[in-house]
């Protein structure tokens, strides 16, 4: 059975692999991606693959960006099956997008709640539609900082990433109640892998990663190997959380309904301001 796979971040690390994989396995793959240069490699390496490849050149950090990218995509497609969220990148200062959002909190979560909403309409249509969100569900450090959402006193790149970890769990609860009837959700923590662009980071704190990832890190091609079962066989339950190969409880503190509602209204308050 051939599928649409839409990935965020689909032009690195483990997002770029599984696109790869699911292209080896008849799929059709659409990879949204900033840098062009890295939507080429990705078209060279799929091979006699590529005609079912689409690259979406985007900044997902951009509202507006995200926006034009569904109507592409629903102009396009009849119907997604599966949307896997990767699109994350580590900023060791603050930076403010042009729409007024703190970055990380833009790319690495509203990119993520805007991308599953808009494209829910695409993902009913779907026989097995399934939302798998790559973060890191389980961690509970970090909170979302309900009064200062944008990071602007304090801003660390742990911290940011912390909140928008923590957000993009909460988005999982929010997404499965709204939506669980007709599309799973998956909340996937693969643990630490040899993925991800470090460009922004600096060179030692680059060396150094890259150094404990050669010890410690997972390799891609393993840390992606449950993303095709939640593809092929997208699970029952409404949400599904999974830590390093664990099934959690969804009674955990991260994961609560009412921060997810109270999550839900802050961005839609967010976003409203900027219209």
């Amino acid at each position: 059975m051939s599928r649409t796979i839409l990935i965020s971040g689909g032009t690195d690390g483990m997002g770029r692999a599984i696109a790869l994989e699911r292209l080896t396995r008849g799929d059709r793959v659409v990879a949204i991606g900033s840098n062009p240069a890295k939507g080429e490699q990705l078209t060279a390496a799929a091979g006699a693959d590529a005609d079912r490849l689409r690259f979406v050149r985007a900044d997902l950090s951009s509202v507006a960006e995200v926006g034009r990218v569904v109507g592409e995509i629903g102009a396009s497609y009849d119907a997604v099956d599966a949307l896997l969220l990767f699109a994350n990148r580590t900023m060791p200062k603050r930076v403010q997008t042009t729409e007024g959002f703190e970055h990380t909190f833009a790319l690495y979560y509203l990119s993520r709640y805007l991308l599953s909403h808009q494209l829910a309409p695409l993902l009913v249509r779907a026989a097995q539609p399934v939302i798998v969100s790559i973060a890191g569900v389980g961690v509970q450090k970090g909170a979302v900082h309900w009064g200062d959402p944008h990071l602007t006193r304090g801003y660390s790149m742990v911290g940011a990433q912390l909140q928008a970890g923590r957000a993009n769990d909460l988005l999982g609860v929010s997404l499965a109640e709204e939506h669980g009837d007709k599309i799973k959700v998956v909340l996937y923590h693969p643990g630490f892998t040899r993925s991800g662009d470090l460009s922004p980071l600096g060179f030692l704190t680059r060396a150094a990663i890259r150094a404990l990832a050669a010890v410690a890190g997972r390799p891609v091609r393993e840390s992606i190997r449950p993303l095709h079962d939640f593809i092929d066989n997208p699970p029952a339950e409404p949400l599904t959380a999974v830590d390093r190969g664990r099934t959690l409880d969804l009674s955990l503190p991260s994961l609560d309904p009412g921060n997810a509602r109270r999550l839900a209204r802050l961005t839609a308050d967010l976003l409203a301001a900027r219209a």
